[in-house]
């Protein structure tokens, strides 16, 4: 899986999407811990009266995100994804439901945005955007592997026998823009049933919340694109989710060319639309995959799904650095 990002402040935790804050000095009642996840760090904050139950509330909640990250994972070569990608064009996979949800995700998805979204960008495995070992394919390399690039052709999910095939041999899938918030949430669960109703987790910039904490909403700081060390506002949330994608964090200089980890499966290449993309909703549906979508699309059709879709906020700065907020999110900010 791909991502990143991180967080707070005094009495009132500011998280802010991408940015490293000191952490808050904790009331009673207040539990903080994070973990390194998902190739980003995942932060999680707590608040109960029962200050015993915190620990055992957030274990079980890393516990739950790491076994379904592992499973999800195109790293990890003993996961479910990997038997996938590894039996791509010779038979299909048994997968658990948790991944089986997921799959239909992407699914739904890919239909919604025309095949803008595609976790099948996974067969572009030449690119590396590690910082520590970069790595650029060739255009005959890109052209090679952009054959395999089809979800909608080339992934078969049956849902009543639980599998999931690849028809092609050597296609891949890649869940790093689809897999994300499905884990959070189910990390949220878990600490629901541990009894916890007030609760923020930030994995990499994307963020989900409950409750409160100290009687008052989460405040969650939204990074600015096009000055990414810096925050262009707050939100207040009680429920649901922060979704933040962007060309910013994982990237690539090539003759003075930021070449990001977002691909376009159109091209093979990362996309030349929008710098960032943030998305909030109350729900996973209606937002999860969506802004990478956006980035693939391009501000123009995003601005375009962003409207005739209820229940959705949204701030996207395109490419020449304009900043586009819908009602939602401008209302949001104080700018309506």
């Amino acid at each position: 899986m791909q991502h990143r990002r991180r967080r707070l402040v005094l009495a009132l935790p500011l998280m802010a999407c991408g940015l490293v804050v000191a952490p808050v000095q904790a009331k009673a009642g207040v539990h903080q811990s994070s973990q390194a996840l998902m190739g980003t760090r995942v932060d999680l904050t707590l608040q109960d009266d029962d200050t015993s139950a915190l620990p055992a509330a957030a274990r079980a909640a890393f516990a739950e995100m790491t076994r379904l990250a592992d499973m999800m994972s195109r790293y990890r070569s003993t996961s479910v994804l990997s038997a996938i990608n590894l039996m791509a064009g010779l038979r299909p996979v048994p997968v658990p439901p948790e991944l089986m949800r997921v799959l239909l995700m992407a699914r739904q998805a890919a239909q919604a945005s025309g095949g803008q979204f595609d976790t099948t960008v996974g067969s572009l495995r030449d690119w590396n955007f590690d910082s520590s070992h970069p790595s650029i394919p060739s255009a005959r390399q890109i052209a090679a592997q952009l054959s395999l690039v089809d979800q909608e052709k080339g992934l078969v999910i049956d849902e009543r026998a639980g599998t999931a095939y690849l028809l092609k041999r050597g296609m891949r899938l890649d869940l790093g823009g689809i897999a994300k918030l499905p884990i959070l949430q189910a990390g949220m669960r878990q600490l629901q049933r541990h009894g916890m109703a007030n609760a923020m987790i930030n994995g990499g910039g994307d963020v989900m919340v409950m409750g409160q904490l100290n009687g008052r909403a989460w405040r969650v700081g939204l990074r600015d694109p096009r000055h990414p060390e810096k925050l262009l506002s707050v939100v207040s949330l009680n429920q649901g989710f922060v979704a933040a994608s962007g060309d910013y964090e994982r990237f690539v200089m090539q003759q003075g060319k930021r070449l990001h980890h977002i691909l376009d499966p159109r091209t093979g290449y990362p996309t030349q639309g929008p710098h960032g993309v943030t998305l909030i909703s109350n729900q996973l549906e209606v937002i999860n995959g969506l802004g990478t979508a956006i980035m693939v699309a391009g501000a123009e059709a995003g601005r375009a799904r962003v409207a005739r879709t209820p229940g959705l906020d949204a701030l996207i700065v395109d490419a020449d650095n304009s900043l586009w907020l819908s009602p939602g999110m401008a209302s949001r900010l104080g700018r309506g």
